[in-house]
């Protein structure tokens, strides 16, 4: 079972990150049946690596799954990350002036797409710019290797996220209903957002 089809997606930059510094998720998940590249990836090839970001290894796990089950309710698990590297989903490691973790990324690069999986900061170090450096990076790397499109999905009620992302140039362009947990009583929708990098303005068509 892959990661993204055991745990449902999601990337804490950010917009809680850099909006209100709470701790709420923005998600992202992959499409079913997606086809990889035929580049094995292994946490991100060292080929266009984002300035100031590093590939994940399993060596890093831990220090990972710390932020992840602090910044969520509903974190990822081992297994996922685990997954991840093996399946060869790209992972980049963002690190402080004094080399500690403070956030990381996690995408499937496909067919002229790319889908953000996950994106978290760690909430200390959260209203930084940490989660918007992660994702200038993914979106430059993505348009670099010619995608037509970078694809997320973000907690319906996630509003400062949808803001974030949408003065990034994603548009909605989907609902995927009853996707999150919430609590035991209740799941939330998640909206789909694609930035559209084929358009003369990297945005919107």
């Amino acid at each position: 079972m892959s990661a993204s089809q055991a745990q449902p997606a999601h990337s804490g930059l950010a917009p809680d990150a850099l909006l209100s510094g709470g701790a709420q998720q923005a998600a992202t998940r992959t499409l079913p049946g997606l086809p990889i590249t035929d580049s094995p990836l292994s946490g991100g090839t060292p080929l266009d690596m984002p300035p100031g970001l590093r590939a994940m290894v399993a060596a890093d796990i831990d220090a990972v799954l710390a932020i992840e089950q602090t910044a969520y309710g509903h974190p990822w698990t081992r297994g996922n990350f685990i997954d991840s590297l093996a399946a060869g989903y790209l992972a980049w490691l963002k690190h402080d002036a004094q080399a500690e973790l403070v956030g990381y990324c996690v995408a499937l690069p496909g067919h002229r797409e790319t889908h953000l999986l996950n994106l978290t900061v760690r909430p200390a170090c959260q209203r930084a710019g940490i989660g918007a450096a992660l994702l200038a990076g993914l979106v430059g790397w993505s348009r670099r290797r010619g995608d037509a499109s970078l694809f997320l999905e973000v907690r319906d009620g996630n509003l400062g996220a949808r803001a974030l992302y949408a003065a990034a140039g994603f548009d909605e362009v989907g609902l995927r209903r009853n996707y999150y947990p919430a609590d035991s009583l209740r799941r939330e929708d998640a909206v789909v957002m694609r930035l559209r990098l084929d358009a003369p303005d990297g945005g919107a068509a």
